[in-house]
């Protein structure tokens, strides 16, 4: 008696590089440590609300990395809840550095640089929702959604129904003192 083995569904993720990005990548490392981990909503605001001129940059990264995600999800015919996207990785490696000089007292010239950046994230599907996803039977994309869809609204009802008898129950308890 062989069994058939479980569907392993494999989390979506979507990568975004941004490539010469004319920052300093220290300066970049600063802001892209605040969205390491964090979930796709949260981790644009915290980019929105960030006072450094790097976090425009991240943004559109981080935004494309999303719409990536979104478009890998549509072509395989599958849901994805956008919520449960969070970062999975992100890096900010440095690029070429651009040499230059500026003239100094005396006749001598004082070199500096211009440094630059390249700015990867990658946005992943928390592994819960991977699973929800395979065990969805493969119908058609409009289909899933709507299996989908009905699937959530029922576990709403269930959560709204318990609610409801927890505040029934709080009112006897209220009663009887």
């Amino acid at each position: 008696m062989a069994t058939e083995p479980l569907p392993i569904a494999q989390p979506l993720e979507g990568v975004a590089i941004a490539r010469y990005v004319r920052v300093s990548p220290q300066k970049a490392r600063l802001v892209i440590d605040l969205i390491r981990g964090e979930g796709a909503e949260r981790a644009l605001t915290v980019l929105r609300t960030a006072r450094k001129r790097v976090s425009r940059d991240i943004e559109k990264v981080l935004r494309s990395a999303i719409a990536n995600v979104q478009r890998k999800a549509e072509d395989s015919g599958s849901s994805l809840d956008v919520d449960r996207l969070y970062v999975s990785r992100c890096a900010v490696d440095p690029g070429p550095v651009l040499k230059r000089f500026r003239g100094a007292p005396f006749g001598r010239a004082h070199g500096y640089v211009h440094r630059t950046s390249h700015i990867s994230v990658v946005v992943a599907e928390h592994a819960g929702s991977a699973v929800e996803r395979a065990q969805v039977p493969k119908t058609t994309r409009g289909k899933m959604r709507k299996a989908l869809e009905t699937a959530r609204q029922q576990q709403q009802a269930k959560v709204e129904k318990k609610k409801k008898v927890e505040k029934k129950l709080k009112k006897r308890n209220k009663r009887s003192e």
